[in-house]
């Protein structure tokens, strides 16, 4: 992987951060002053956006390392584990937003709903959309699931202040009950960010398979003198994959142009598939009643 793609995803990291600092202070600051716990919540919700993204750039940064004598498949996974930070982050504001919607429904007094919390909440969504937007096209331009996982996380955002302007709206007419229950939809929301954020990084924590094996196997059995392949593994992320695999050779082609033939494979699929960083190809003699039908039909 490029260092400058590192470089790239860091500097994004870095550029939103700021974005999500500013919309956090402004929501915890005037959730604190009206007492709307509604708006409270969301803002410790963006403020899980910054220290999300603390935890991405430390993240990317150890994953730019070079593969090392205690990492010889390199630093990659440490992204990943910045993506599964991102979760639990989300699972940590659930408590907080759970308990303060809980005491408010309890009792306690209104919140003081001023044109100025309109003022904040529209301000901050139009931020939030901004960043999302721009974090989610980067992330795809890049290949960055960190970039892609916070984009998701900030578009949750968008749409739990949505839901906290919409209970605002109804407190100033008069239903103040509102506002704790929008902390409880807005609990709702961050719940499933987390979840969706926590399946795609347990798929690559768990060496899910990353390629179509149809594929790979039509590209190697295109290689003149390979008689066909089995055992194909993949595994990392879409945009850094590790691939192993046995090609079928004659049994009577000599060792060393099995050798060179293993790496004519290796050139084509890493020419075909770019995000291959790197693979193994294994040499064989076709099983045991083998044909050419056998191949063609797989």
């Amino acid at each position: 992987m490029s260092d400058s793609r590192y470089r790239a995803v860091s500097r994004v990291l870095a550029e939103v951060l700021v974005l999500n600092l500013v919309v956090a202070i402004a929501k915890i600051g005037y959730g604190y002053i009206s007492g709307a716990v509604s708006i409270l919540s969301d803002g410790f919700h963006s403020l899980t956006d910054s220290l999300s993204n603390v935890a991405a750039l430390v993240g990317v940064r150890v994953a730019r390392k070079p593969p090392d004598e205690d990492h010889r498949y390199g630093h990659r996974k440490f992204e990943t584990l910045a993506a599964v930070l991102i979760a639990a982050f989300l699972m940590l504001v659930l408590v907080e937003i759970g308990q303060a919607a809980v005491a408010r429904l309890r009792g306690g007094e209104a919140a003081a709903i001023t044109p100025m919390a309109f003022v904040v909440m529209i301000g901050t969504v139009l931020v939030n959309l901004l960043v999302t937007t721009y974090e989610r096209r980067r992330g795809r331009q890049l290949g960055s699931e960190v970039l892609l996982a916070d984009a998701m996380h900030t578009q949750s955002d968008v749409y739990t202040s949505l839901t906290v302007i919409a209970a605002l709206i109804g407190a100033r007419l008069g239903f103040p009950l509102l506002d704790p229950i929008a902390a409880i939809v807005v609990m709702l929301f961050i719940a499933r960010a987390g979840w969706l954020i926590a399946l795609s990084t347990s798929n690559v924590l768990s060496d899910r398979m990353v390629m179509d094996e149809a594929e790979l196997r039509r590209i190697v059995v295109s290689v003149p003198g390979v008689l066909g392949c089995h055992h194909i593994r993949t595994r990392g992320t879409e945009d850094h994959v590790f691939l192993d695999l046995h090609v079928w050779l004659g049994p009577s082609m000599r060792l060393d142009q099995a050798h060179a033939k293993s790496h004519e494979v290796k050139d084509r699929l890493m020419e075909r598939f770019p995000a291959i960083a790197d693979a193994i190809i294994h040499i064989e003699p076709p099983p045991v009643g083998w044909s050419p039908e056998k191949t063609t039909q797989e």
